[in-house]
């Protein structure tokens, strides 16, 4: 690790380059999923899919010492309108990463129909399921899951709903390599809404690489906003931010604040 701050309540970790970073979370959120084992009959936790997250994904399935078939596995938004076996689909992605992977008591995918019953679902399962762990990333605008700035709400009243993505959002989803032109990617999506992410007692944020250095910095150092959505996490005392040296490069000022 390169150094260690706290922002607000926020615990930022900083680390040479992505596979070390990816490895660390695997290690924090491997060692708080053996933990609360031995606390609890199960554990409910909720994946972001997106490239970032594959470094922390590759480790995590390595991790040992973990029964999974006690695990409750999440994820945290969905596109709505995709064909099923899609590639894209954020629940395909994570089937192939983690979800098929590991003996999981359950996976609970994100119906991405766009109906409101679908939504309502889905936050009924996470109310009989209260989220012990979420693995999250940020966006290039900030945003936690698919709360992009426009649609973000600190104290929305909803568990889970339909958002209109923004144009910053859906270039980054080209920008990632999962869609080959903007025209092409969706633009609606269901989401956990920020509320729900944040009720979880452990939250461990993973995010590499140059293209979310603004975000990153924004997140340490605008003042706690719904436009910048990721402000938030420094309001939480029990999450955690993974960087690299790329992605911590516009953070000039390492201090509690």
């Amino acid at each position: 690790m390169i150094r260690e701050f706290k922002a607000g309540q926020l615990t930022v970790k900083i680390y040479p380059e992505r596979r070390a970073m990816g490895n660390a979370a695997a290690t924090m959120i491997s060692a708080r999923l053996r933990h609360l084992l031995e606390q609890q009959e199960e554990v409910n936790i909720i994946f972001a899919a997106a490239p970032s997250q594959d470094e922390m994904l590759a480790a995590l399935v390595k991790e040992k010492g973990i029964e999974w078939s006690r695990v409750n596995a999440f994820h945290m938004d969905e596109y709505t309108g995709l064909p099923a076996d899609a590639p894209q689909g954020f629940g395909n992605f994570l089937k192939q990463r983690i979800f098929g992977l590991l003996p999981f008591r359950s996976v609970n995918y994100i119906d991405g129909s766009g109906s409101e019953a679908a939504c309502v679902k889905y936050a009924s399962l996470l109310q009989t399921h209260p989220a012990d762990i979420v693995c999250m990333g940020i966006g290039e605008n900030g945003h936690l899951a698919f709360n992009d700035p426009p649609v973000a709400d600190f104290n929305d009243p909803l568990q889970v709903k339909i958002v209109a993505l923004d144009e910053v959002c859906r270039q980054q989803q080209v920008n990632d390599g999962c869609f080959a032109t903007l025209e092409a990617v969706p633009t609606h999506a269901v989401t956990l809404t920020i509320p729900t992410l944040l009720q979880a007692p452990a939250v461990f944020c993973v995010v590499p690489g140059t293209r979310k250095a603004m975000a990153v910095y924004d997140t340490i150092h605008q003042n706690i906003q719904q436009q910048y959505p990721s402000t938030i996490l420094r309001n939480h005392s029990g999450a955690v931010l993974f960087l690299d040296a790329q992605s911590s490069d516009q953070l000039s000022v390492q201090k509690e604040g």
